[in-house]
């Protein structure tokens, strides 16, 4: 399979099969989709295989989704997965420390099926093109290294710019 006929995977993690079905329904033709129904299976999940996005339900038995999205930020390998809260809580608070702990947005239930598309791929643009620009810059790097060291080989230490 060519690069260009890979989906994105999205890691979709609610304790309610129901709102995971909703989920299934809404993107599962364009995105690869894991769909969790608990914490500590989800982190393993993304642990093992860093999905491009992270959909994530707030009030969860056992760990919430702050606590989940707060785990998964201070893995080095994370980190940059955009996490989307799906939740019915609607105070400012909870946006804030939702916020606080790492979240890069937030979509409130009931969803809509245009507005969870339209930030899903708004979100994977972004986090496309950030992981485009590390490469990019990683590539040029290594670039200015060679030609630092091809500038060493020709006139030794005595280059001088005029």
């Amino acid at each position: 399979m060519d690069q260009s006929q890979v989906r994105p995977t999205i890691l979709v993690v609610d304790d309610a099969p129901e709102n995971l079905m909703i989920m299934d329904a809404i993107l599962g033709g364009r995105y690869a989709l894991k769909l969790i129904d608990n914490a500590q299976e989800a982190l393993a999940y993304a642990q093992s295989t860093p999905p491009d996005l992270i959909l994530l339900d707030i009030m969860m038995p056992e760990m919430d989704g702050f606590e989940v999205c707060r785990r998964l930020k201070s893995n080095p390998d994370l980190a940059d997965v955009p996490v989307i809260f799906i939740t019915s809580k609607n105070d400012i608070e909870d946006e804030e420390q939702g916020f606080a702990v790492g979240a890069s947005d937030f979509i409130h239930k009931p969803i809509s099926a245009p507005i969870v598309s339209a930030r899903v791929k708004t979100h994977l643009k972004i986090k496309f093109m950030l992981d485009f620009l590390k490469d990019e810059n990683a590539r040029l790097q290594a670039n200015a290294g060679e030609m630092g060291m091809l500038k060493e080989m020709l006139w030794g230490g005595a280059f001088v710019k005029r």
